[in-house]
């Protein structure tokens, strides 16, 4: 049995990598974030989250005062956590940039000819990469004994991985063992096909990525539970005392995303399914564009910023209430979101599913238990009961 571990979060947001550590048997002590939305978040789940919050830039800030503010010495374990902002790694940033490259894939998705532009693919400028950087000039700083990293697979694109790449060869210089998980939500008991990556790291020793726990074949795979479903998840808020003004869809679209089947998206109106008077091109449109869910499925990911037509919608064509799209988070029922609904369903779809969190943190907890037993012999405090 582990004790808890000090933890501190440095970009809490909604707090699901918060709240994923708690049940890991973390104890996060500290609770950073810009955002002054998700920091009221934080403060109104006190239940949940017992360390202290701070708005604040972690540009700002350097591992000293994060020990201090935590209430941690130099010589007391610690792991920092974070998700760094995923915006500028994401495939909707350059599926949308402009340019050579998107050009090219859009004539390649309409089954044109063309020709890859010669010129390296550059990211966009964006200040937020830097922020990879940060995390890292952090877990250093605090002289961290783990840590903890999630974003996007998209972050391993050509035009991002300079920046992940740095990441780990600091890690790697710096002693610590690293392991890069690629996980899918679903596997881990989230209601929801959500794939990110993570980087586990362990000074003086590789963690083991965790074992996935649910499959998504027809046949259970040994050991393995089944998939928990969209329509399990949100069955609890079904009610009509859960409604929101907001998920009434009306306008431009409307006819056609009641047309669209569950599972299926703006493809159903294409002459490439069959549709007898097509609306729109195949492979013309980003993926969730009037995109449904299907009840005995696990969700699609949940978006952070949604167009007004940007799924998933729900199999009844509406929109998604917001403590639907936090159950298909994995988030517990009765969490808070603060804010005006774009506030509470940005705070969802940028959170990391605590309960994928809870095992990539379960890993690098029993990964320093492990290291802290074979370190008894020469006085030094454990982490972990015997």
């Amino acid at each position: 049995m582990s004790q808890m571990v000090p933890a501190v979060d440095v970009f809490a947001g909604g707090g699901g990598l918060s709240l994923g550590a708690e049940w890991a048997g973390a104890n996060v002590r500290l609770q950073v974030d810009l955002d002054p939305i998700a920091c009221q978040t934080l403060k109104e789940n006190a239940k949940h989250h017992k360390g202290e919050v701070l708005r604040g830039d972690i540009t700002e800030l350097d591992g000293g005062l994060l020990r201090r503010l935590a209430g941690l010495t130099r010589r007391d374990p610690l792991i920092i956590i974070g998700g760094a902002p995923c915006q500028p790694f994401s495939k909707a940033s350059y599926w949308t940039d402009p340019g050579d490259e998107a050009r090219y894939r859009r004539a390649r998705a309409r089954g044109e000819q063309a020709r890859r532009p010669w010129r390296p693919i550059k990211a966009r400028p964006d200040r937020r990469r830097s922020l990879v950087s940060e995390f890292w000039r952090l877990v250093d700083e605090s002289q961290a004994d783990a840590f903890v990293f999630e974003n996007v697979p998209s972050i391993l694109h050509p035009r991002n991985q300079a920046e992940f790449k740095r990441l780990l060869r600091s890690a790697d210089t710096a002693g610590f063992g690293v392991s890069v998980v690629r996980a899918n939500a679903a596997e881990f008991g989230v209601p929801q096909r959500r794939v990110r990556i993570f980087v586990l790291g362990v000074r003086g020793e590789k963690p083991l990525p965790p074992t996935p726990t649910h499959s998504q074949g027809r046949a259970t795979e040994s050991g393995r539970l089944p998939v928990v479903t969209a329509g399990e998840a949100i069955a609890p808020f079904r009610d009509e005392l859960f409604f929101e003004p907001e998920e009434v869809v009306h306008g431009r679209w409307a006819q056609h995303l009641r047309a669209v089947p569950p599972g299926s998206n703006y493809k159903a109106h294409t002459a490439w399914a069959g549709h007898p008077r097509p609306t729109f091109e195949t492979e013309t449109r980003f993926w969730n564009f009037l995109l449904k869910l299907r009840p005995e499925l696990p969700s699609w990911t949940i978006a952070a910023n949604p167009g007004p037509w940007t799924g998933p919608f729900h199999w009844d064509s509406r929109r998604l209430r917001t403590p639907e799209l936090a159950a298909l988070q994995g988030f517990p029922s009765g969490y808070v979101f603060a804010g005006v609904r774009r506030d509470r369903v940005r705070q969802i779809g940028n959170a990391v599913p605590p309960p994928l969190a809870q095992r990539m943190i379960e890993s690098v907890i029993s990964t320093m238990c492990g290291r802290a037993a074979r370190q008894v012999r020469r006085r030094r405090v454990p982490l972990c009961d015997a």
